[in-house]
């Protein structure tokens, strides 16, 4: 087969996921409102078993002292990122308080309250504003962050020293376009087990973009104990 049949075969299977994928997001968003509407006037059977959901979508409940949380990557430049926790949605695009580059919130490591958000643009943006919001972040702060199109253009030595004190073991090699999610905190005696990231070579970034957007979109579908980002080990 010619190359540019290949490519042409690439490009309609990217579409195809991409169209699947984008199927995926907005039945999520809008699973609840739905089957309410249509099973709502519906009679249920004797006998019958309705499948038990759990905070932030997972297979079963967190045991008590620990947090449930999920959160999604970016997806290229088009599906922005999705930070659940305890059930409640933190960040996405449903809520209009994601952009591109780093995405982070900030939750108190002991209650669960979210302290704040924010994203920081790592294309044209200023690392700086990054570094002054890492600087204020207290002790016993879990910090939660998710990447959208390029975040790791306008990082320097600095942020990722900073990143890195909070847990993250592959800030010092994130590269243009790498989807990543992370969750660390400030104190952290550790490394953070919560981290994923999948560094893209450059040809596959210009050849298979629309493939990328899904293959590169990650999740995480955890418990986490309250205390382990403060407690000493």
């Amino acid at each position: 087969m010619r190359a540019g049949g290949i490519l042409k075969l690439a490009a309609l299977i990217s579409v195809f996921f991409l169209a699947v994928f984008l199927a995926f997001q907005l039945l999520e968003i809008n699973m609840d409102f739905n089957l309410g509407n249509v099973f709502g006037s519906m009679p249920v059977e004797e006998g019958s078993t309705r499948q038990e959901r759990y905070k932030c979508g997972l297979s079963k409940p967190c045991p008590e002292g620990h947090f449930s949380f999920k959160m999604a990557s970016g997806a290229a430049s088009v599906v922005g990122p999705k930070i659940c926790l305890e059930d409640n949605i933190l960040m996405s695009g449903v809520k209009n308080n994601v952009g591109r580059g780093i995405n982070i919130a900030l939750v108190n490591g002991k209650t669960g309250d979210l302290i704040k958000t924010d994203y920081f643009d790592m294309w044209a943006g200023d690392v700086n504003t990054l570094i002054t919001f890492l600087k204020t972040i207290e002790e016993g702060t879990v910090v939660m962050m998710a990447t959208f199109d390029d975040s790791a253009s306008k990082l320097n030595d600095e942020s990722k020293t900073m990143i890195g004190e909070l847990g993250s073991s592959s800030i010092s090699t994130l590269g243009f376009r790498d989807n990543w999610i992370f969750v660390g905190g400030k104190g952290i005696k550790t490394k953070s087990p919560f981290e994923q990231v999948t560094l893209t070579p450059p040809f596959k970034k210009k050849i298979f973009i629309l493939l990328n957007l899904v293959c590169s979109h990650f999740l995480f579908l955890v418990c986490s104990q309250r205390d382990f980002f403060t407690s000493p080990r």
